[in-house]
């Protein structure tokens, strides 16, 4: 498997994590109240670490596949098996939950909270999920609107493909467009500047990642039919006003990725 967590992790059922959370926000609690909310969230997690014996920080996650290697590591994790993202920011968004989805999918470990220490009033949030690495490795592959011998396409759909049924799907995007990056010369050879046209004239540059010289690609993961289709609309005018032959534009799902091709309409 391409995913080693160098310490051995045992999953909690809810009932344990949900004992531990109780436990370690209350800790938390009582530190920032010796501390304050304006450090680092470093000191936060130190300061953790110094009350509780049963304390991992920065646990590293290795991800390989084939040459393709990237290290991930989790905040805090306790007992071996509860996952804790330290946050110091205004507020929690979508991002700060999928992040910590990312990281226990990783680990395969079940539960995990984030914890923001920076607001007048503290905030923590649960993230929950039993889905395993072998159920994330299979998926319908659906290619019926990716345009036969595009060039870059069978190169693309072979990285794209491979790099899912070693890691599984569900994970963050930015590892599998890292992987296909890796794969096809680097960032300095992929991500190149197109330009924009607008009414005949040129707007200016635009960076995309390239798989070929005039063929970009596109990653997304949109689990509903509107939102696909609406990002559809507005990729189709990206592929219209850039100086590119072709868009790929994959869409990873949990049960199903679909991969297809946009050609300018000129």
């Amino acid at each position: 498997m391409p995913i080693t967590p160098q310490h051995f992790f045992k999953p909690l059922n809810q009932a344990e994590f949900g004992q531990l959370s109780y436990e370690v926000f209350a800790d938390v609690i009582s530190i920032r109240r010796d501390l304050g909310r304006f450090f680092d969230e470093k000191h936060y997690k130190k300061a953790l670490a110094s009350i509780r014996p049963d304390v991992l920080l920065e646990a590293p996650i290795p991800v390989s596949h084939g040459s393709f290697k990237k290290c991930y590591f989790l905040d805090v994790v306790l007992c071996l098996g509860g996952v804790f993202e330290f946050k110091v920011i205004e507020a929690f968004n979508s991002r700060h939950k999928a992040q910590l989805l990312h990281y226990l999918m990783l680990a395969e470990l079940w539960h995990g909270m984030l914890i923001n220490v920076r607001p007048e009033k503290m905030q923590r949030d649960f993230v929950n999920h039993h889905l395993r690495h072998g159920d994330r490795q299979q998926f319908r592959l659906v290619t019926s609107q990716l345009q036969r011998g595009l060039p870059g396409s069978e190169q693309f759909v072979q990285i794209l493909t491979d790099l899912l049924h070693d890691c599984g799907t569900s994970l963050d995007l930015s590892l599998y467009e890292e992987g296909i990056t890796h794969f096809c010369g680097g960032e300095s050879a992929l991500i190149r500047p197109a330009m924009v046209h607008f009414n005949g004239q040129p707007l200016g540059p635009q960076k995309l990642r390239f798989i070929t010289e005039k063929t970009a690609f596109k990653l997304t993961a949109f689990d509903r039919e509107l939102s696909q289709k609406r990002f559809a609309t507005h990729l189709q005018q990206l592929v219209n006003h850039a100086d590119i032959e072709s868009m790929i534009w994959a869409n990873v799902c949990r049960n199903e990725v679909t991969i297809q091709s946009l050609i300018p309409e000129r």
